[in-house]
């Protein structure tokens, strides 16, 4: 019997090495895969919206009572104009230093306050695409609109951190 082989059953002799089939692909390939086909639609929460016409008053009610960190801001129609986070409208109202009494706030609408542009996927967005948004241009949320571009939800960093690790596990 040559070196390196085995005896199976009294059959020929069988190399070791040829005995068992070597692949390099393995069991994370094909979950990579299944990570490539979750959509942005298929895991988005539910977005937290504002109207343009709500004045800055109600902004800052709704975002503190709520315990948000930030709200879109959306037409009539629902199509998203922009984002405000709580801590930009802060440093708006720190900067009044002349009269800070609530009333001005209320004279203000939402839209003119708008510290962020609407950075938006689709439903059918794949889910890393959207990680890959979210961290070239340093957000944590992206919105989520329909074909008429109205905003139906939101991914963010967390829906990425909810959903990913169970394809890398």
């Amino acid at each position: 019997m040559r070196k390196g082989s085995k005896e199976v059953g009294g059959a020929q002799p069988l190399n070791c090495m040829a005995s068992r089939p070597f692949s390099r692909k393995s069991k994370t390939v094909r979950k990579s895969k299944g990570v490539r086909d979750v959509t942005c639609g298929a895991v988005m929460q539910h977005a937290h919206a504002l109207l343009a016409s709500d004045s800055m008053a109600t902004v800052l009610e709704v975002l503190t009572k709520q315990d948000w960190d930030h709200v879109f801001i959306i037409d009539d129609e629902g199509v998203p104009m922009g984002r405000i986070h709580a801590v930009d409208l802060l440093k708006i109202i720190a900067k009044k230093t002349v009269n800070r009494n609530v009333a001005w706030m209320h004279s203000i609408p939402a839209q003119q306050v708008i510290t962020h542009p609407p950075l938006t996927v689709r439903p059918a967005t794949p889910l890393l695409k959207a990680g890959a948004l979210m961290l070239t241009h340093d957000l944590n949320q992206l919105g989520v609109v329909d074909d008429d571009g109205v905003l139906i939800g939101v991914v963010g960093h967390n829906t990425v951190a909810k959903v990913l690790p169970r394809f890398l596990l």
